[in-house]
């Protein structure tokens, strides 16, 4: 088994080396990016619906419901469930925008260095471009996956903080 991590850590260190430093930034951003993605995750499916419950309880022992002020109240109710709700989420989206961006800073750095070994050794020593062209090009690939895969999941993310938005509308009746 720990033979086994050993090749995989080694595997990544070898993908890290040949896409340069910049893919330690899509790294981290990724990493930040799911971390935020989970716990909201976590919030909707354990937290949200105590929290929902709670304000239905509350609504359900008021004795007025019709007035403008129980109106108020109910508004500002569900305002506070959807402010938490999406707590966080335009900074997942952030995220998700600034991960092809840093892909393309990738790609800069790269060019940069099969430029700087074009005026060094001329065009004549392929190996080298082709390693400027790698760290060119892992980078760009890898924050475009992050990308992708953050754009599926907070979207799905979206969606389900929505449903569980307009549930709780739906359980407080204003007469």
């Amino acid at each position: 088994m720990m033979l086994y991590l050993m090749d995989i850590w080694d595997s990544v260190r070898g993908f890290m080396a040949s896409g340069g430093d910049v893919l330690w930034l899509v790294a981290a951003v990724l990493f930040l990016m799911w971390v935020l993605m989970l716990e909201r995750y976590w919030y909707l499916n354990l937290i949200a619906p105590k929290e929902h419950k709670n304000i239905i309880t509350a609504w359900d022992k008021r004795e007025d419901s019709t007035s403008w002020h129980a109106h108020r109240i109910r508004e500002a109710w569900v305002s506070q469930a959807k402010q938490d709700m999406n707590a966080r989420m335009l900074i997942i989206k952030t995220l998700v925008a600034i991960c092809p961006m840093i892909g393309l800073l990738g790609t800069v750095t790269g060019m940069i260095q099969v430029f700087d070994v074009m005026a060094v050794h001329g065009t004549s020593n392929a190996r080298m471009m082709a390693a400027g062209i790698s760290m060119a090009t892992m980078p760009t690939m890898a924050g475009m996956v992050a990308a992708l895969s953050g754009v599926f999941f907070s979207t799905r993310l979206d969606a389900k903080m929505k449903i569980s938005m307009e549930k709780l509308k739906d359980s407080l009746p204003h007469h």
